[in-house]
């Protein structure tokens, strides 16, 4: 597969459950339109539960839903339920409430 079209998608904490328990990876790859797609369009496209989802860490750095996804990314859908203070330090609180 041509890395140029394809992002590196993980799951963490239930979405890795759920992915499990329908007999998918934790990890796949996934192909993009070079344009980038949304955060929230690929989760859907994975069939991942979006409501469950509190933010995304793309490259390292946590981003919100509405954060397009690119072409070599390497990002990780983290849903909600990250213990307390790790949300506010990671940003995931943050990252949960900027598309509302």
């Amino acid at each position: 597969m041509d890395d140029s079209c394809c992002v590196t998608a993980r799951v963490f904490g239930m979405l890795c459950e759920f992915q499990r328990e329908r007999g998918l990876p934790a990890e796949t790859v996934e192909t993009v339109p070079a344009e980038g797609i949304s955060a929230r369009d690929l989760a859907v496209r994975m069939g991942l539960p979006v409501d469950s989802i509190e933010g995304v860490f793309c490259n390292h750095t946590i981003r919100s839903l509405s954060y397009v996804i690119r072409p070599g990314d390497q990002i990780a859908f983290v849903p909600y339920g990250t213990p307390g203070p790790h949300r506010y330090f990671l940003g995931l609180y943050e990252a949960g409430h900027k598309d509302e």
